[in-house]
């Protein structure tokens, strides 16, 4: 009975004679025979071998002219085994049985190379994963060859998927993308907001799934009444600095900081910040959050069953911990926002405490990319270390920190959390003199333009100081936390938050080693994924 192994080896064992046959390689048989290009079997005696010249010195028919090498035509790309047999020219027929082409060794042992790999990968059950290719880069090449052939203006493109996006090119059209409102410009609504008309998301696209029009006014009222938005410095700095304080000891409580240890300690502080200090212990709700994270970057059409009951338990435990939240926890000041008579048009503060936990995600990946970055330049660090040793002292302008703040937001625009920014016009609109119908996706690509070497200086080194300049926060090519009616009400909370971690761990430590290794003067790399960072943490 014929296995699928089996099948499947047969199928590689006849790609393996198609490309004997345009190659002219030989290939030996389970029996020892070896078949060349368009002969018959040879049967070869015992340690007899095939080149040149054989054993009893006959010397081989002519060969002819020699085949080009493997990749002659493209040396500068891998040659794979699906690229020879598409692209390899076929000898002619009637050639002698032992003609063997002049095959360059580098390409050979990249021939076989791939077809061990493909050989041994049918065995195992798992196969080994493949290395993905540099997506942010090539996305930045792509995005420079289309504004060099058509120009400023808004390009139509289609992507590979079907999907057709209107991208925009120049920070003109950057400006009015960040300045349009909701009903001309709003964000893609999730799959189960889709057909409900009363249902819409908020216009800076982190909404809590669907939420009402007339919600969202005063739901947009109460984060920047509890967020503070617009304020250095937050009512409830010292609670929330002495949360971070206290947690900032497991950051250096070994030699090294790696990406599991800044995310421990991060909730722990995200925990006691929103809900206040019990929920710090609280590890059951902590696996719930997690699970939470995982599905929402899972799943796109609603939550399944089990994802329902994590998001109910949790929600649940929630709403125990906010019914009793003080008012120096974000939890307490929202629920002073709430309602109990009106259930219609009344904002939860359990859910919008549950958004904000889940929002602080991005500040652990923030910290180590910014310690990391200081720690490539220790001319920055030193300064920032003195700035944070000076602020213990600094009494109610406490938590302003402008250089470590200026660090994270250099960070921010090197590695923004969002690089893209998608709309969907409600309308038809007019993009430089041409109209575009309702529903069309409006493509922001932000990371591009924060790092386009053609309109921001030094756009690929570390440079804190730009952020000191007058009007920094209000350039529309750099938009860590967007711009307009978009920008994100909490983007001084999470600046004051994050470059408090950083300061506590200069304060005391000094980054001496990183992984991976950063040129202080050359350009960064496009992309910094923080698990794969490593900072070695000495004391001062």
């Amino acid at each position: 009975m014929r296995t699928v192994q089996g099948a499947a080896l047969d199928g590689i064992k006849a790609r393996v004679r198609a490309l004997a046959e345009r190659t002219g390689l030989p290939v030996r048989s389970a029996r020892g025979e070896t078949r060349t290009h368009g002969g018959p079997a040879v049967r070869r005696r015992p340690g007899e071998r095939v080149g040149p010249t054989s054993r009893a010195g006959t010397p081989p028919a002519d060969p002819g002219p020699a085949a080009p090498p493997l990749g002659a035509q493209a040396p500068a790309l891998r040659t794979t085994v699906k690229a020879v047999l598409r692209k390899a020219p076929a000898a002619p027929a009637g050639r002698a049985a032992l003609l063997v082409p002049a095959v360059s060794p580098a390409a050979a042992t990249t021939v076989f190379a791939a077809l061990g790999a493909l050989l041994s990968g049918t065995g195992r059950p798992r196969p080994r994963r493949r290395r993905r290719p540099d997506g942010a880069r090539a996305s930045a090449a792509a995005l420079r060859a289309l504004r060099a052939r058509h120009g400023d203006a808004p390009a139509l493109v289609r992507t590979r998927s079907g999907k057709t996006l209107l991208v925009l090119l120049d920070p003109r059209d950057l400006r009015r993308f960040y300045a349009e409102p909701v009903s001309v410009l709003a964000a893609d609504p999730p799959q189960k907001c889709r057909g409900l008309s009363t249902h819409e998301p908020d216009p800076d696209g982190d909404g809590s799934g669907c939420v009402r029009g007339e919600q969202r006014a005063e739901r947009r009222r109460m984060h920047e009444d509890v967020l503070a938005a617009g304020l250095p410095v937050h009512p409830a700095a010292g609670p929330i600095l002495r949360a971070v304080a206290e947690e900032a000891r497991h950051l250096t409580a070994a030699g090294t900081l790696e990406l599991a240890r800044a995310r421990h300690a991060v909730n722990r502080a995200a925990r006691r910040i929103v809900l206040g200090d019990p929920a710090a212990e609280d590890d059951e709700l902590a696996g719930w959050l997690t699970q939470l994270r995982a599905e929402d970057k899972r799943l796109r059409g609603g939550p399944r069953r089990a994802a329902r009951s994590v998001h109910d338990k949790a929600r649940a435990r929630i709403g125990e911990y906010v019914r009793h939240a003080g008012d120096d926890t974000l939890a307490g000041r929202a629920a002073r926002h709430a309602d109990p008579t009106d259930r219609e048009g009344a904002v939860d503060p359990g859910d919008e405490a549950r958004l904000w936990l889940l929002a602080m995600d991005a500040v652990p990946d923030t910290v180590l990319r910014t310690l990391l970055l200081l720690g490539a330049h220790p001319c920055e660090q030193d300064a920032a270390a003195a700035e944070a040793a000076a602020e213990v002292a600094a009494g109610p302008a406490r938590g302003e920190l402008p250089r470590l703040r200026a660090c994270v937001r250099e960070s921010l625009r090197l590695y923004p959390v969002v690089p893209d920014l998608i709309r969907v016009t409600r309308g038809e609109t007019e993009w430089r003199g041409v109209r575009h119908p309702a529903g069309t996706s409006v493509l922001l690509p932000a990371a591009f333009h924060q790092r386009d070497p053609e309109r921001v200086p030094a756009a690929h080194v570390f440079v804190p100081g730009r952020w000191k300049n007058p009007g920094a926060d209000q350039d529309i090519r750099m938009a860590p936390f967007s711009h307009g009616g978009g920008r994100c009400p909490g983007d001084q909370l999470g600046l004051m938050i994050t470059a408090a971690f950083c300061a506590e761990v200069l304060r005391g430590h000094r980054v001496t080693g990183v992984r991976p290794v950063l040129d202080p003067v050359g350009p960064l790399p496009v992309t910094l994924d923080p698990h794969g960072i490593r900072l070695v943490l000495t004391r001062r």
